[in-house]
């Protein structure tokens, strides 16, 4: 656990540590490289042999798909409670998705020239689940449930096995309820290698969203351009901007709710203009971790993943949390609705004491697939729109073309490309 005053003469020196972390680990892009490859070059039986290896089960090719049986297996495990709880999750992440349906529009911005944008769903994604460290059962809602919304139709979904091959019974419901219409029992690089190159087992896919650990997240990387993607959503983070009404116990829970997630990776960071708060929160953080049930990960993150810094304002706060580009932010102030439109980079929001970050996680809508290390400056979270293709409209009459063909000649003139001007040119020739 580090603190960071003002008052420390290195103050600038250890802040700089802290803002340029980054979301990859070149260590291991060696070892994801070797994956990728015996995948791309071995299909199915590379990944029969790292499934054993990485999540020691023995699975044949035709074991990798989960059966109907298996989800009618699974929906007999889920208590009511937890149907109940996908269902009503699952509804509220619908309704935000459909308000950012893309549609098809156009508009005319000179006389005989249209333009606009149409639309179209793709036709098959994978999204990963992590189910390693925790089965994380609202992932496929904050997936599968947007893919399905925009009328993706195959939507295949990789997690790792359990003991025996099993999956997660919730996960599999989760699955079925949020429209999945594949279900494959595999995990980590591997997983992610056979969506992006495909196999004799299963067809390559043209998308994969999802977030993943260290490894997963290196992966996906190094895949891009053999498929889409969605943005870097690797181990997780959360930051915290406070001041002197915000409470010590409330900032220490959410903090050790990014802590657990088990890679041991995870960043949680308090920013605070109230001095006192530094000490308060380090020892609720202490305090609460010991009644936690997964305390192993959290302590490895307290040791080395916890930052408590002091602000001289506010507004220096917000300048340092867009610098550090968060998975979330925390505005626990007294008026978070004003500080938030100085905050430029983060994955998601959330203002004021009564919003933790597990509302975003499990419940509010917005998909939690956000992205880490750093990488919300450049990405943003996981939405209805990555499941889209565009495709612009043009539209030119006569009179149009002819009014800016100078403008079109002229740039092919400059750019050495004549048969560009001269496919506008020749609709104009005498003959025609």
């Amino acid at each position: 656990m580090d603190i960071i005053r003002l008052s420390d003469p290195n103050y600038r020196k250890r802040l700089a540590s802290l803002l340029h972390r980054s979301a990859f680990d070149p260590v291991i892009d060696d070892a994801v490289a070797a994956i990728l490859a015996n995948v791309r070059a071995n299909g199915d039986a590379a990944v029969a042999d790292f499934a054993e290896k990485y999540d020691g089960v023995r699975l044949s090719p035709r074991d990798f798909r989960v059966s109907a049986a298996d989800l009618a297996e699974a929906e007999a495990a889920v208590d009511s409670a937890t149907r109940e709880t996908i269902a009503q999750a699952q509804a509220q992440v619908v309704a935000f998705a459909r308000e950012r349906l893309p549609k098809r529009w156009q508009f005319s911005p000179r006389p005989g020239v249209i333009l606009g944008e149409q639309f179209a769903p793709l036709d098959r994604v994978g999204c990963y689940v992590p189910g390693g460290a925790a089965p994380l059962i609202s992932t496929v809602l904050h997936t599968v449930t947007l893919a399905a919304t925009a009328g993706v139709k195959e939507i295949v979904v990789t997690t790792p096995p359990g003991p025996g091959g099993k999956v997660n019974p919730a996960i599999l419901y989760a699955c079925q309820t949020a429209g999945a219409t594949e279900i494959y029992r595999l995990g980590g690089v591997y997983a992610v290698a056979a969506l992006a190159y495909g196999t004799m087992t299963i067809p390559k896919v043209e998308k994969i969203v999802g977030p993943g650990n260290a490894y997963v997240t290196a992966a996906k990387r190094q895949l891009y351009g053999e498929v889409a993607l969605d943005l870097v959503a690797g181990p997780s983070e959360i930051m915290i901007i406070a001041d002197s009404a915000a409470e010590p116990r409330f900032i220490a829970a959410d903090m050790l709710s990014q802590a657990e997630h088990g890679s041991g990776r995870e960043q949680a960071v308090l920013v605070t203009t109230a001095p006192e708060l530094l000490e308060k929160v380090r020892d609720e953080l202490l305090r609460q971790s010991a009644a936690l049930s997964r305390t192993a990960c959290v302590k490895t993150v307290l040791e080395k993943g916890v930052f408590l810094v002091e602000a001289a304002n506010l507004e220096d706060a917000a300048d340092l949390a867009s610098q550090y580009a968060p998975e979330h932010l925390e505005l626990m102030v007294a008026e978070p609705a004003q500080l938030a439109p100085r905050i430029k980079a983060a994955g998601a929001i959330f203002l004021g004491p009564w919003t933790p970050e597990p509302v975003g996680d499990f419940v509010a809508g917005p998909s939690h697939v956000l992205p880490t290390g750093g990488a919300a400056k450049f990405f943003s979270g996981l939405g209805i729109e990555h499941f889209f293709r565009r495709m612009s409209l043009v539209s030119y009459e006569r009179d149009a073309l002819a009014r800016e063909l100078p403008m079109i000649t002229c740039f092919a003139k400059n750019e050495g490309l004549d048969a560009h001007g001269n496919a506008a040119a020749i609709r104009f020739d005498s003959m025609n």
